[in-house]
């Protein structure tokens, strides 16, 4: 592709760049793998929903409280952990560098106080819900009632939404399906076990797709290092990772002097640190200790030291993405920055539909254009 638009104000630089390449096709084992990869957690699903108690309160919403330690830390990853993480964490990475990997470390110390804090006051309370905690707690229905409501607004509009969306998207890069048509697979498919076998479903199914993930995000992390010369050859080439259509006059084709920086200026970084250590701190207390997601994971243990193992293990697993998601989204930039980094509009409107920016996709690209058959 050829751009020679005079320069000046809001203009692009007069450059020449290959068309970007179309989606790859995947090969037959890889569809293979995929299909197969839904009958297994789909069997996983309905295994749990047989073996689970679901003809009680407890049973279905708290898993008949029989859970062990590692399924429950392995849940606490992984529903966090998702489509939403794979594309948003890794694209902020490309875009910015590693500080966004802050948010994930942030939740490690604030699991623990979730286990030793939390947890005890939910258990000698008795409670299924933290809508019914705070019915108990202040009394009334009316706080009940706008909890419930509110926590089902926030989940549709910025939860549920945005991991649909973004595994739909990656069914869409990875597949070519249509996004409307990946999204309804996705609802469906999830919607089946979750519906039919209650928290177990969930927690089993979640401990399966942990295993997975993160195996297979590790193996990514080595081939893409390999790729670029570890962590050196990443400095260098992140550094360096300027697209040929750049618009003139800006600096928003450079990559960030600090990128490589988690602690950035608390006046001019995009992440100053106050905010990352203090204000992000109280976020991550109402999501990992007071959000009925992450609560009703530990309230299903058998007893109190399977919680706090639990939340143990969640806060191990909760330092691996800064290393498995938010450096491959760098690596995908250094590696395909006319794609990932690029301003053009035109250009990234041709590369991934979006005219403000394509690093949602890096994670995507990475496995498509790295990993084997």
């Amino acid at each position: 592709m050829s751009s020679s638009l005079a320069t000046g104000s809001g203009s692009f630089v007069s450059t020449t760049v290959a068309a970007p390449s179309a989606a790859l096709s995947l090969d037959a084992a890889d569809i293979a793998v995929v299909v197969i990869y839904f009958i297994i957690v789909m069997v996983v699903g309905i295994w749990a929903s047989v073996r689970a108690n679901r003809n009680t309160v407890g049973g279905y919403f708290l898993a008949g409280r029989s859970m062990t330690w590692w399924p429950i830390g392995a849940s606490l990853m992984s529903s966090n952990v998702g489509s939403g993480l794979f594309i948003g964490l890794a694209g902020t990475g490309a875009a910015g560098g590693i500080a966004v990997g802050g948010f994930e470390w942030n939740a490690a110390w604030v699991l623990v106080a979730l286990g030793w804090i939390f947890i005890p006051v939910y258990i000698s309370a008795g409670v299924v819900t933290m809508p019914e905690y705070l019915a108990k707690r202040f009394g009334g229905r009316r706080i009940r009632t706008y909890m419930s409501v509110l926590s089902l607004i926030l989940y549709i509009f910025t939860k549920i939404s945005t991991d649909i969306f973004s595994g739909a998207l990656f069914i869409q890069v990875s597949l070519g399906w249509d996004l409307y048509l990946s999204t309804a697979i996705l609802l469906v498919v999830t919607a089946v076990y979750t519906v039919a076998g209650g928290l177990a479903a969930v927690i089993y199914t979640d401990a399966l797709q942990t295993l997975i993930m993160v195996g297979g995000a590790f193996a990514l992390m080595f081939i893409a290092f390999a790729k670029v010369g570890w962590y050196e050859g990443l400095v260098d080439l992140y550094m360096s990772s300027v697209p040929s259509v750049t618009v003139a006059n800006t600096t928003c084709h450079l990559p960030r002097g600090d990128a490589f920086h988690m602690f950035r200026n608390p006046v001019s970084g995009d992440l100053p640190w106050p905010g990352l250590v203090f204000g992000l701190t109280i976020l991550a207390t109402w999501v990992w200790c007071t959000d009925q997601v992450i609560v009703q994971r530990s309230l299903s243990a058998k007893s109190l030291s399977h919680a706090k193992a639990g939340s143990v293990l969640g806060g191990y697993l909760k330092l691996l993405p800064t290393f498995f998601i938010v450096m491959p989204g760098m690596i995908s930039r250094a590696l395909f920055p006319d794609e990932i980094g690029c301003v053009d509009p035109a250009v990234c409107q041709r590369v991934c539909g979006a005219p403000v920016g394509c690093s949602n996709i890096a994670y995507p690209k990475l496995v498509i254009e790295l990993m084997p058959v």
